[in-house]
């Protein structure tokens, strides 16, 4: 209630309003979240990308599959959990939004992990990818870079657009989070935006 009244009246006098101590309030407010509130957010970027990978047309059981096969482990039920809460229902192939654009003429990365989708320490191996979120005024594309080694989520982006300048800014996030030393193996799916001149340069720049 008080953040929201806050920008038409002080914090102060909402506070003794209601007959809550100011410092009680800023402390709830910049309360860190839990560490299963971090998972489940972690979890739902996750199954939301999986999710569009795999066309939105597999259950639960599959999901986790998929899931797996990048190196996040959840349970069924938590899957089918987060897949309700997020309105991530199966539907047919022709209702999914290409978020990849595959037919283009860009240089292309070398494919260094062959499908060993697999890492012994931290920031050696990131993956990327974009997905897509749905919302009442149209789709929220989501660009997001992966540490394989733990399924932490280092670096993302959002934006209206799929754009060269979503996946960059995804990436300088992951690299001012991290600060990897140089030779990190990056792996997407070859998009034109991970093939552009622009995310190229940005990779050559920090050794990846």
């Amino acid at each position: 209630m008080i953040k929201g009244l806050r920008l038409k009246y002080s914090v102060l006098a909402l506070c003794r309003y209601l007959k809550v101590s100011e410092s009680g309030y800023y402390a709830w407010l910049n309360r860190k979240p839990t560490k299963r509130q971090q998972e489940n957010a972690r979890l739902t970027v996750e199954i939301k990308a999986a999710h569009k990978r795999t066309r939105g047309v597999c259950g639960a059981e599959k999901l986790q599959k998929e899931l797996e096969a990048f190196g996040t482990y959840v349970g069924i039920c938590r899957i089918k959990r987060i897949k309700r809460e997020q309105g991530l229902y199966c539907k047919q192939t022709k209702k999914y939004k290409a978020t990849t654009d595959s037919d283009h003429k860009l240089p292309v990365a070398a494919n260094l992990l062959n499908q060993e989708f697999k890492a012994e320490t931290p920031n050696k191996v990131w993956v990327s990818d974009i997905t897509y979120i749905p919302t009442e005024e149209g789709w929220l594309y989501l660009a997001g870079h992966k540490d394989i080694f733990n399924g932490e989520i280092v670096g993302y982006a959002m934006g209206e657009r799929i754009t060269k300048s979503l996946v960059s800014e995804s990436l300088f996030r992951a690299v001012a989070t991290k600060r990897p030393t140089k030779g990190l193996i990056h792996h997407s799916d070859r998009g034109s935006q991970y093939c552009a001149l622009q995310y190229r340069k940005l990779l050559e720049q920090f050794g990846m």
